[in-house]
């Protein structure tokens, strides 16, 4: 087993850590109690936000999972139905918490890397359905798709949804929580992606490199509602100006160098498919998400990832044939090379004919 110090972690970017630079940032907060909006640094954290994205408003909150939370609840009554694509964060990821605290049915739509298209989403969609069947009120996005392998939406098909779904009175949630690498992916700028939702998410803790944090972004109405059901949710915080700074570091100094996570990830895949080429077609690999298909392998994705983590290599596994690797701002070159060398060795043993 590898010591701790030479382990090189894919798991997720959410395995950042802060840098001294973010720190010092932390430790010179000027801080208030956020309960009583009194919090300087996360009031502009806030308004920062929210204006990036053209919206009026935003609230800071602990985890993207709150932030879609309570997004949706914004836009979705109880009883009524969020729709979404299958393996979307919202509907695998959260555990239920959409039914489990705002009595909120979801049905999902299933695509290929999760990539959207406008019209299987309005195929699904049943809204003014009457007495006697659920009615859909909102449809949510996720950019970049986190298990479709950090797909980037096409901004064509946004817009599409948009149009199509505002015509029959429905509303849509942009789950944004890798927005900061669809935005360097394409160099589509955040308002632009904003201005098709009612509400948006983003996170802070992902590529960013932030310790916590993500802010949910619409409306003042819908903000100031939100804001109720953080507290009620047990997420009032205090002097979180010491979080917010964390924040305002990244998106002043983090956000740019994504491009080199997309980069060592398209490194990443390239070594794979030279080895196992039905694992990855490295031409779908836009962000900093590798995702590799292990059909047809002598082992499964969790001994694939145990015998990676031997060699000092850690990823996931997030299915039986299904492993997942991240590039992020902790991770260099170096060890992207170590880690494509690690990962060909393992894929030419696990395809090894029989």
């Amino acid at each position: 087993m590898a010591s701790h110090d030479s382990v090189i972690d894919l798991r997720s970017d959410t395995v950042t850590r802060p840098s001294p630079e973010m720190r010092a940032a932390i430790a010179q907060a000027p801080v208030g109690d956020d309960v009583y909006s009194d919090d300087p640094t996360v009031n502009s954290l806030e308004e920062r936000v929210a204006a990036l994205f053209g919206k009026e408003a935003a609230v800071f909150t602990p985890t993207g999972s709150l932030a879609n939370q309570l997004a949706i609840r914004m836009l979705v009554a109880p009883g009524e139905e969020l729709i979404c694509e299958t393996n979307s964060h919202i509907a695998r990821a959260e555990l239920g918490a959409a039914a489990v605290f705002s009595g909120i049915t979801t049905r999902t739509w299933l695509a290929h890397r999760g990539l959207l298209s406008a019209s299987d989403a309005m195929h699904l969609a049943k809204p003014d359905s009457g007495p006697y069947l659920v009615s859909t009120t909102a449809i949510a996005v996720e950019n970049t798709h986190n298990f479709g392998g950090g797909t980037v939406q096409p901004i064509s098909e946004i817009a599409a949804l948009r149009e199509a779904s505002s015509r029959r009175g429905m509303a849509m949630h942009l789950d944004g929580a890798r927005i900061w690498n669809a935005h360097v992916a394409t160099g589509i700028a955040f308002s632009e992606y904003g201005k098709y939702f009612d509400t948006v998410s983003v996170c802070l803790s992902k590529g960013l490199g932030a310790p916590v944090g993500s802010l949910m972004i619409s409306t003042k109405e819908r903000v100031a509602k939100a804001r109720v059901w953080r507290k009620r949710y047990g997420a009032g915080m205090r002097q979180i100006g010491l979080l917010a700074a964390a924040g305002h570091y990244a998106l002043d100094h983090n956000i740019a160098s994504l491009a080199e996570d997309h980069r060592r990830a398209k490194t990443l895949a390239v070594a794979c498919a030279s080895a196992a080429p039905t694992t990855i077609d490295p031409s779908t690999v836009e962000t900093n998400i590798v995702g590799l298909e292990l059909t047809g392998a002598q082992l499964s994705a969790a001994q694939f990832a145990a015998n990676a983590r031997e060699k000092g290599l850690w990823i996931s596994a997030l299915g039986p044939t299904f492993v997942r690797l991240v590039t992020h701002r902790d991770v260099n070159d170096s060890q992207i090379e170590r880690a494509a060398s690690i990962l060909q060795d393992l894929l030419n043993s696990a395809f090894v004919a029989k």
